[in-house]
């Protein structure tokens, strides 16, 4: 799975269904690996399974860089976005795509408004950021519409989580 950090002291916003747990449904111990390579054991500060965020704390030893959420009510249709994961456990991976619908109801719970779009977001990207034109995350990546069902390869139709969904449950989590 992937995530993002949201804050220079070590707060991660990932998909609540990344985080592996045992059969009482508890996480032992959660890894986070960062893009230069350093792993640090992160805490599990919140998980919301509703939405399917959560939110991690790493102890690092200096202030760490950062993404901010942005304004996803003023992304539209054909807008060019950038989806960032680790699909199939490649590590870092960067595709772009446009926005093919904002809002998109899917039928799945409470949290059914999402981005569609054509980026190729595939197993391992949920949890990622999707980055609007000028670097701001504008929604969670979460999942996709597979060819032959279940973990088939990605057919151009995947969902994030607006940011304007995601935020306020990241702030409620982190508090």
């Amino acid at each position: 799975g992937s995530g993002f950090i949201i804050s220079s002291d070590g707060y991660i916003v990932t998909n609540n269904h990344v985080i592996s747990l045992d059969r009482e449904g508890q996480a032992d111990e959660v890894t986070v690996k960062l893009a230069d390579g350093k792993q640090y054991k992160a805490q599990i500060v919140g998980r919301d399974a509703e939405s399917d965020i959560a939110v991690l704390k790493i102890d690092a030893p200096a202030p760490l860089p950062f993404v901010k959420f942005g304004d996803s009510a003023k992304a539209r249709a054909g807008d060019w976005i950038i989806a960032i994961g680790n699909p199939f456990g490649l590590g870092g991976t960067v595709t772009s795509g446009i926005i093919s619908s904002v809002n998109r109801n899917t039928g799945t719970g409470a949290y059914d408004h999402y981005i569609q779009t054509d980026a190729s977001i595939n197993s391992g990207n949920s949890g990622g950021p999707m980055f609007d034109m000028a670097g701001n995350v504008i929604g969670i990546n979460n999942w996709i519409v597979a060819s032959g069902g279940g973990a088939g390869g990605n057919i151009g139709i995947g969902f994030a989580i607006p940011s304007d969904t995601a935020k306020p449950i990241v702030d409620k989590l982190k508090n």
